[in-house]
């Protein structure tokens, strides 16, 4: 039997090394970038840093450097947390973690560390009550104490004090509970007074169910009482806690900072966290004097690699702000009104606006982290799947959930919240109103009703 030979013609894509080095430097995350540019400046004698780098361009641009924060999901989820049964006193149980040991200064820290926003002697202020703060992210002393014990003005200590509670998560640098719990209710929309005159007067009374108390005193009905004290149920009165330390835990910091201002959104790039390269001037000369080929030879695989390395940081900065600029203008209603008002997106969405391919989308997105008004997020967050008939994303249709819970005249069961996420416009099954339910850690319509 002969074997037939036959020649076929297929098209195949080669890729050059410094493409695939532009493409791994583009997937790479702050850290991993900074840890390599560090291998590449021992490896390669041409690469080194400009002379004003040695220089720090501000008092705390060490700091900004150093700072990193936890791989975790975004603060403000930390709200929602079930209640534990370690303690008789029904306000402590509330929003109870699990982890014990504290990372919060980092995390703090580095939400004023990027600009040039703040005085140095309020940064100082600020660094100051972060390292005062408790496991459970509480302040002990009135300003005049905190500022005569750090030997500051008193002024700049109140201010610093203000700045610190504006912070994230949402409570910290409180002085006692009623406190923590009024910071958190002053950053939901809508009128919450009443909810704030039961956290500043009436704990005893909420962490004991007596709603007909509370309403005689302050003049409202009982249950108007009860849904004040459900929706402060919701909060977190310990915010220092969940900054615990995992196995293999990564640190990260953000790569991309959005601010809202009134004529738009402000979109930077964290430049501070990269050592900038340059290619040294003495080896260029270097390779134009020698007359040696194997320096030639040497020098210019070494400079023909630098200028990639560069050339592929400077991609990746551009491409990460172009995700940017997509991200603020897709999702302005987010970064403006907060949770509730995240879009569907997908990346095959963005590769098209872009005008590049997904691939390129999912290796910008993958390790990179953006600092908003509501907090530090993953990319990805963004990119957020519609659910149901109605294409809502998960995150609208769990905040819908939040807020019918926290409107709700009588506990409703999943089939009847069901229905009332489908009249307002939220299309989800049962099954799925269930499962947010749990992961939000509302208790179950019988649970509710027995408070």
């Amino acid at each position: 039997m002969a074997l037939e030979q036959k020649q076929q013609q297929k098209q195949s894509v080669a890729l050059l090394p410094q493409m695939i080095q532009s493409m791994s430097i583009l997937q790479m995350g702050i850290q991993e970038l900074r840890e390599y540019t560090e291998e590449i400046l021992q490896e390669n004698p041409t690469l080194e840093f400009p002379e004003e780098a040695a220089e720090p361009a501000a008092p705390y641009a060490d700091a900004v450097r150093r700072l990193e924060w936890l791989e975790a999901n975004d603060c403000q989820n930390a709200y929602y947390h079930r209640q534990d049964e370690e303690r008789d006193d029904g306000l402590a149980n509330l929003g109870r973690y699990s982890d014990e040991e504290n990372d919060l200064s980092w995390y703090i820290l580095s939400q004023f560390m990027m600009g040039d926003v703040f005085e140095p002697e309020v940064l100082r202020a600020i660094e100051f009550l972060v390292e005062r703060l408790d496991a459970n992210g509480f302040l002990d002393g009135d300003a005049a104490f905190l500022a005569a014990t750090a030997h500051m003005d008193e002024a700049v200590m109140e201010r610093a004090i203000i700045e610190l509670q504006s912070a994230d998560p949402a409570g910290v640098g409180a002085r006692d509970l009623s406190e923590c719990l009024r910071l958190q209710l002053e950053r939901r929309s809508g009128d919450h007074s009443l909810a704030v005159a039961i956290v500043e007067n009436h704990l005893d009374e909420l962490a004991r169910s007596r709603y007909g108390v509370i309403a005689k005193t302050l003049g409202v009905s009982k249950e108007e009482a009860r849904r004040a004290c459900d929706l402060i149920r919701t909060l977190n009165p310990r915010p220092g806690t969940g900054f615990a330390a995992q196995e293999n835990l990564a640190y990260i910091i953000p790569d991309l900072e959005i601010v809202v201002t009134p004529d738009g959104m402000e979109i930077s790039v964290n430049d501070t966290a990269i050592p900038r390269l340059v290619i040294s001037d003495y080896y260029r000369k270097l390779l134009r004097d020698t007359n040696d080929p194997n320096v030639q030879k040497y020098l210019s695989q070494k400079l023909g690699q630098a200028k990639w390395v560069i050339q592929g940081i400077g991609q990746r900065r551009t491409t990460l702000l172009r995700c940017a600029q997509f991200l603020a203008q897709r999702q302005e209603e987010f970064f403006r009104l907060g949770a509730g008002h995240l879009r569907p997106l997908t990346m095959r969405q963005a590769a098209q606006a872009l005008n590049v391919h997904e691939s390129t989308v999912s290796r910008t997105v993958k390790n990179k982290y953006l600092r908003c008004p509501q907090g530090v997020y993953p990319l990805g967050y963004f990119f957020a799947g519609a659910v149901g008939e109605s294409g809502a994303s998960a995150e609208s249709a769990k905040a819908l959930l939040l807020r019918l819970v926290a409107e709700e005249k009588k506990p409703l069961s999943d089939q009847k919240l069901c229905e009332e996420m489908e009249r307002r416009g939220c299309s989800i099954s049962r099954r799925t109103v269930t499962k947010y339910r749990e992961e939000l850690h509302i208790p179950s319509a019988a649970d509710r009703r027995r408070k």
